[in-house]
């Protein structure tokens, strides 16, 4: 086990020197129960490496590194390690699409099909496979809540899932954002727009917006409003060949958005405890930032990246004097915006009782309903290949978790919650 206390990565604004945890109300023997728990996911081939960071009231309380980036080439994780994020591209790219909200660039009752004409033509697939229209326009608050109508290709409850693998929707890494999104406008919705919780390639639609309403690339408009600013350094669509010895090796399943793997193959996989390394540089190329990006999926970070990110969140929308975002557009983006009606939503199997979802990210809603500790208003989201992050503005508490292991069910970034929260000590 390693456990770093030095600043991460190179060119970071904010200082991520590991200070007392005591000063923030939080105890150090308690925290050191992290290290341990981490490492025997790591010893017993759960994962083969894990980097894990909590933060309190702008101080970082604890950071540790364990296992292997690259077990293969005997590589040690290490703080400045860079991870494929997959969703938790969204939560940026959300943010970016509200920086336009906040300029009156759209509302977010306006119909996609303003902005984007094609999806003035879609229809929707009914449950006797004829097309029939969308009872209302879908919208761009759709896009963010996961209510537009769209779907996933590896989702198995919709016909609409094996449309998206026939015309390769999410293992193209050659297609642009503008071709891929004009290809999913000719594919029909799988359900009418604000009738379910569905998770979708929604905010990759959002994404495209964002290059309609400014004229820029997305990597340029993040770049320039996000990750500059912020000092996100090695956050981008992709990985300069200096820095690939510093990319993570990805391992469990085969490519999660590989034509075959659907979501209950997904799971019946991880249940058998795959843990091989796979080759993900088709769907996900480090090579071609100017072609693959993407709104839901794509972005590389490193953990102290989006540490800068969290914080920004968790102060109201700035971070070391610089505002990125107003804490009036936060406030709105992680309310819960879901009806009674669609909760509580279903994802990949999972039950996720006491929260609902707010613009781009879950909130919590209930925490017993929830089964864990947390606070109401707590926020965050995942990615596929186990990468985690959460914000708790109750108890101004930011927690990251980041690893390689492409699976659908739980795994360590559950227990690091238990054991940040134990440690609170005032």
């Amino acid at each position: 086990m390693s456990c770093s206390s030095h600043e991460y990565g190179p060119g970071v604004e904010m200082n991520h020197e590991i200070e007392s945890p005591e000063s923030v109300g939080m105890s150090t023997q308690r925290l050191g129960r992290i290290g341990p728990a981490m490492q025997r996911y790591v010893d017993d081939g759960t994962v083969r490496g894990i980097s894990t960071m909590v933060m309190r009231k702008g101080k970082v309380v604890h950071a540790g590194q364990f296992g292997h980036r690259d077990a293969e080439a005997g590589l040690e994780m290490t703080p400045d390690t860079i991870f494929r994020i997959y969703s938790m591209t969204k939560p940026i790219v959300s943010t970016a699409l509200m920086l336009l909200h906040e300029e009156s660039a759209f509302q977010l009752e306006d119909p996609v099909a303003k902005y984007l004409p094609a999806f003035g033509a879609t229809q929707v697939l009914g449950s006797d496979g004829s097309l029939v229209p969308p009872t209302r326009p879908m919208d761009i608050r759709d896009l963010l809540t996961h209510t537009s109508g769209l779907t996933y290709d590896f989702m198995e409850d919709t016909h609409v899932g094996h449309l998206y693998r026939e015309a390769r929707i999410m293992n193209d890494g050659t297609r642009t954002l503008k071709e891929a999104i004009d290809v999913l406008a000719e594919i029909p919705l799988a359900s009418q727009p604000g009738s379910r919780w569905h998770y979708s390639v929604g905010i990759d639609v959002a994404a495209r917006l964002i290059e309609v309403l400014t004229g820029q690339s997305l990597g340029a408009f993040l770049s320039e409003r996000i990750f500059t600013p912020l000092g996100m350094t090695d956050s981008s669509f992709g990985v300069a060949d200096s820095n690939l010895n510093r990319l993570s090796a990805m391992y469990g399943l085969p490519d999660l958005f590989g034509q075959d793997h659907t979501g209950t193959k997904l799971v019946e996989a991880a249940l058998g405890g795959f843990n091989e390394r796979i080759d993900v540089s088709t769907s996900y190329p480090t090579s071609t930032p100017e072609v693959f990006a993407r709104g839901g999926h794509g972005l590389f970070a490193t953990i102290g990246d989006y540490a800068n990110f969290a914080q920004m969140l968790l102060n109201g929308g700035q971070l070391n004097g610089t505002r990125i975002i107003g804490r009036k557009t936060l406030e709105l983006m992680h309310a819960n915006h879901l009806p009674a009606a669609l909760l509580p939503w279903q994802l990949l199997g999972g039950d996720n009782r006491g929260l609902g979802f707010g613009l781009g990210s879950r909130v919590m809603m209930d925490v017993a309903a929830s089964a864990g500790p947390g606070s109401v208003g707590e926020y965050g989201w995942a990615g596929a290949a186990k990468t985690y992050y959460w914000v708790d503005p109750a108890e101004e508490l930011v927690g990251l978790f980041m690893a390689q292991y492409m699976t659908g069910v739980a795994l360590p970034d559950r227990a690091l919650r238990s054991l940040t929260y134990q440690a609170i000590d005032d």
